[in-house]
């Protein structure tokens, strides 16, 4: 028989892992998402599940499965959602019925404020979510303008006018965001809870996104300072030999620190380009109309949210453009050196042709010098030899040696010839 994969059943209820509410209009939703302040993709997701456990363990509630990333359950009178994510995780408690005072937040206050105090990790967002059901225009349109500020409001349809959603992306001063859902009489449990799911990761993804901005606004304050810094290295490579080492160190400080911001900010910019997409997407798939000619969710992002995602973009690129600047900079100082090098090791060889010159003069003089020495003994000895000859045929000693002088020499040359030849082969 054929032996399934390890992971065949594990991924297949991957996509199954995190369903939708079935929510009933009239409702309420309280959404709350925390994340450790530094490190949150590396922290205690055990922590993360312990504090779920204790929340469910007040209520008398049954634990999710071991592992799980996902709950769904009762919790009193509530409904639980929880998600853990890479860097945060989430809990939305849902209520039937709306509360008698629009956003009130008394839904937060079946989070026990101890339980809360105990979270592992701050409060990255909370969100109220008020669900009405049957609400004509016309009201629709007051209830707006108490609810929100004008300034900001963004308003749509949705799902082909299944909807009308609201927010003004605001913190009220309870400290939550609002948002507002007026369902059509004859939309399913399944969209409105799809809808309200939505919003709620809408919020959640725009903050985590939001994230890159102080660390986008730091780095560009510290770039202007290293291109400044930077653009005066470059310039030196003009100046002379002297400055080369304190150029390369200057270069050597900058890449350094470069590569540092890259790896610091790496996650964080890498995490805001996955947010941004998500956030667009979940917009998108809403399918938003213009609702009496109010800005829609997309326009209010294009307006308040898409800049601070292209500041965040233009200090990525500038931090990878400049590090690319201290690469080629870099490049630069070592081809001048190269060059210099280059020219130093030229005038070692020709200083070194000019004293292999002056040797071999030398030599040939000290070769001229011995053939004369080596011609002054040998005239010495051979006149010695032939002067007893000499004297027999009456010659002096004075004639035997003008005799022989020039065949001495001569002979002592073609030595001293063969000499050489035979030490040059």
């Amino acid at each position: 028989m054929l032996r399934d994969h390890p992971l065949r059943y594990e991924l297949a209820n991957e996509l199954h892992a995190r369903p939708f509410p079935t929510l009933r209009a009239p409702c309420r939703a309280a959404f709350l998402a925390i994340k450790p302040e530094t490190d949150a993709a590396n922290r205690d997701r055990a922590a993360d599940r312990a504090h779920l456990e204790a929340l469910l363990d007040r209520f008398g509630a049954a634990h999710p499965a071991p592992g799980a990333t996902h709950f769904f359950g009762a919790l009193g009178k509530h409904r639980l959602k929880w998600e853990s994510h890479t860097e945060f995780v989430t809990y939305t408690l849902f209520t039937d019925n709306v509360a008698d005072r629009p956003f009130d937040g008394s839904t937060f206050a079946d989070f026990p404020p101890d339980w809360l105090a105990e979270a592992p990790g701050v409060t990255l967002t909370s969100a109220l979510v008020r669900v009405e059901a049957g609400i004509q225009p016309a009201e629709i349109d007051g209830k707006l303008n108490d609810w929100f500020s004008a300034e900001s409001l963004a308003v749509s349809r949705v799902l082909d006018d299944s909807a009308v959603i609201a927010s003004d992306f605001r913190i009220d001063s309870a400290g939550h965001v609002r948002f507002a859902v007026f369902a059509a009489e004859d939309t399913g449990e399944r969209r409105v809870g799809r809808i309200v799911q939505r919003l709620c990761e809408i919020e959640t993804y725009k903050t985590v996104a939001m994230l890159a901005l102080p660390r986008a606004r730091a780095l560009s304050a510290e770039l202007a300072q290293m291109d400044q810094t930077l653009s005066s290295l470059v310039g030196g490579l003009r100046a002379g030999a002297a400055q080369t080492e304190e150029t390369l160190a200057g270069l050597l400080t900058i890449g350094s620190d470069l590569e540092s911001m890259l790896a610091r900010s790496s996650f964080r910019f890498g995490a805001r380009e996955a947010y941004e997409a998500l956030v667009e997407q979940r917009i998108s798939v809403l399918r938003e109309t213009r609702f009496g000619g109010r800005q829609t969710f997309a326009e209010f992002m294009m307006r308040r949210f898409d800049p601070a995602m292209r500041t965040c973009k233009s200090v990525q690129r500038r931090m990878e453009a400049m590090a690319e600047r201290a690469k080629r900079a870099g490049d630069l100082l070592s081809t001048r050196v190269n060059v210099d090098r280059s020219e130093q090791n030229a005038r070692l060889l020709r200083s070194m042709d000019e004293r292999a010159g002056m040797q071999l003069r030398l030599q040939r003089t000290v070769e001229g010098l011995s053939v004369v020495a080596i011609s002054y003994y040998a005239l010495g000895l051979v006149s010695a030899l032939l002067y007893p000859v000499g004297a027999r045929a009456g010659l002096t000693k004075e004639m035997v040696a003008a005799l022989v002088v020039l065949p001495v020499v001569i002979l002592v040359w073609m030595v001293v010839q063969r000499i050489r030849r035979g030490m040059g082969s």
